[in-house]
């Protein structure tokens, strides 16, 4: 196993805070003691990990989630198979976990067992360490957050009723549709609807069944279909409907069509 870490910054939103994610696999390495200003969350996805942790010892396995604490120490190193660990974290200022509940959260137990939560944390981490597109970020994370908050911590969740759910994901697919090439962030667009950003992202899942950076992109595609039809390139047509380059737009393509822009650009063009 590479000895290997790799740092990716994330921004929530257009002009939102940002969140360090990182991407880590180690033989030998042991970190020396130290303490973040916000909440470690990893996945261990890999080998075994023991962190020394308020007083013990914890034994992560491939599939568990870690959540370690503002400041406090920790430290950790391989298990004692010496096969390594591998792991993903992402590190979330504690407004983060609290915007679908009451008070800041306290985890009992740092190690956690949720097979569905820990597929979703990773999966998120991957594919925004590959491209941190801002209202993807802004979509994703904070709903995972509150998830992992509800479920595993001694925060009370507030109400998930959010009147008007249509009405709300109407007004916010006009305003992303609107500014597709720069999308407002959804804390703008909560703060302009009198909302939160939980409320926000509780109603438009609601009314749509996707989250808003699922929305748009799938609205950048459909816009893209019609620019590549009229011959232009994938290279030219990323950046004229939103994606940050053409590996952008070629990943939520595929996702939505099937094929690569390329693909189908050549397609249409030979069709009689």
């Amino acid at each position: 196993m590479a000895e290997q870490a790799r740092w990716t910054r994330a921004r929530l939103g257009r002009c939102g805070p940002p969140l360090d994610l990182l991407t880590a696999r180690f033989q030998r390495h042991v970190y020396a003691p130290h303490a973040h200003g916000e909440f470690t969350i990893g996945v261990c996805v890999g080998g075994t990990e023991i962190i020394d942790y308020r007083g013990g010892h914890i034994r992560t396995g491939p599939g568990s989630i870690v959540v370690l604490a503002p400041g406090e120490m920790h430290t950790g190193g391989p298990g004692s198979d010496s096969h390594g660990y591998a792991y993903r974290a992402l590190y979330a200022a504690p407004a983060l976990l609290t915007e679908g509940t009451l008070g800041l959260p306290h985890f009992r137990e740092p190690l956690l067992d949720d097979p569905e939560l820990a597929a979703a944390l990773r999966l998120t981490h991957t594919e925004l360490a590959a491209c941190p597109d801002p209202l993807e970020a802004e979509s994703r994370l904070p709903w995972l957050l509150t998830a992992l908050t509800r479920r595993h911590s001694t925060a009370r969740a507030t109400s998930d009723v959010v009147p008007g759910a249509d009405r709300i994901a109407r007004e916010v697919r006009d305003r992303l549709a609107d500014e597709l090439r720069d999308p407002p962030s959804l804390a703008d667009l909560a703060a302009d609807l009198g909302l939160s950003r939980y409320q926000l992202l509780r109603a438009f899942r609601t009314a749509t069944g996707v989250p808003p950076y699922a929305w748009l992109a799938q609205y950048r595609v459909t816009r893209a279909r019609a620019l590549l039809e009229a011959g232009l390139r994938p290279a030219e047509v990323s950046g004229l409907v939103g994606f940050a380059d053409q590996a952008h737009l070629t990943r939520w393509f595929r996702r939505v069509l099937g094929v690569t822009p390329a693909a189908y650009r050549n397609s249409v063009q030979d069709s009689p």
